[in-house]
């Protein structure tokens, strides 16, 4: 654990959830590579096109609707409808595809198992103080067994914030990091300063630059950092997420 600058008291924990509490990176490879295998089966005279030229269709999805940027699921949706209908299906029948090709990355992308480790740093966290999530991802954090530690879940896009409530609440449209909406949403409704909220994230854009700039304190954890580098400095460096333990050491 390196500190870089002085961490003041706080109330609150946020965290990242891909290559945060896991490593995310393998999942994603795994389900993309299922995923073009699924799209294949459901249009087999089509079977040819690949991932490149789904990745065309999201770029077209984006310049048609360029705020799809902010909502990773409303995104990937929207370039399989436009995909299905370039490969010469109907608009109805390209939103059925769509919709089941959807649901089977949804499924595929939440398949995984948190590290016990992990499971275990939330549980003794939810019981010194309120923990709260701020993704840009889609994951299902009911799948993968740690919604219940979270008081306040919020997904970039159109999110639904259930934590350990277990009551949906659909919130307004939320900016992807570093984009201050999620931050400024979780002080809100925690009722506390920005800078009683301590983000913990692996990504120095989306996490670290976008927290500081909304006021908040961070930890960034580096174990997973590919390509995700610091353009500030974080309050914390941390190379394991059960690190976080010792700042209640003392």
């Amino acid at each position: 654990m390196k500190f870089y600058q002085r961490l003041k008291p706080f109330k609150a924990i946020s965290f990242d959830l891909d290559d945060t509490l896991y490593n995310n990176q393998p999942v994603m490879r795994s389900t993309e590579k299922k995923l073009i295998d699924f799209l294949a089966s459901l249009l087999p005279e089509r079977a040819d096109e690949g991932q490149n030229f789904w990745l065309y269709c999201r770029e077209q999805a984006l310049a048609q609707q360029p705020g799809l940027v902010h909502d990773v699921g409303a995104l990937r949706l929207a370039s399989y409808v436009l995909g299905f209908i370039e490969l010469g299906v109907t608009e109805i029948k390209a939103k059925q595809y769509a919709d089941q090709a959807y649901a089977f990355f949804k499924h595929h992308r939440s398949d995984f198992t948190v590290p016990s480790s992990v499971v275990r740093l939330l549980s003794q966290l939810a019981n010194k103080l309120p923990l709260v999530v701020i993704s840009n991802g889609n994951v299902d954090t009911k799948a993968i067994g740690i919604d219940h530690y979270f008081k306040h879940i919020y997904h970039a896009g159109v999110s639904v914030d259930t934590g350990h409530s277990g009551k949906e609440n659909v919130i307004q449209s939320l900016k992807q990091k570093p984009e201050p909406d999620m931050f400024h949403l979780a002080c809100q409704q925690l009722n506390i300063l920005p800078g009683e909220l301590l983000h913990v994230g692996d990504c120095g854009q989306a996490d670290i630059l976008g927290a500081m700039a909304a006021g908040c304190q961070t930890v960034w954890l580096s174990c997973y950092n590919v390509g995700k580098p610091l353009s500030v400095l974080p309050h914390v460096e941390i190379t394991d997420i059960v690190e976080l333990t010792q700042l209640f050491d003392h």
